[in-house]
């Protein structure tokens, strides 16, 4: 299905979607989307969210306090000596 609604870019360079086109993707205020040059043509979509995998791992990237070697996190995590 195509639906073609004409629209004007203001003087900030942003455009508005019509409510009826928000509607029909289910575009609300502050759902994350990406654009893309396809050929002479902008298209929009809306933005996949990360899978949960990738979200805990970002979240903790960065956030060990001291470096641990293999053999040493294996100890503590046994309970060896």
């Amino acid at each position: 299905m195509t639906t073609a609604i004409d629209t004007t870019i203001d003087n900030k360079g942003q455009i508005a979607i019509p409510p009826a086109l928000r509607s029909q993707l289910g575009l609300l205020p502050g759902t994350a989307v990406q654009l893309e040059i396809v050929g002479s043509t902008l298209q929009l979509r809306r933005k996949r969210a990360p899978g949960r995998g990738k979200q805990l791992i970002a979240a903790l990237q960065g956030k060990a306090t001291r470096s641990t070697h293999t053999d040493e996190m294996m100890q503590l995590t046994r309970g060896d000596e």
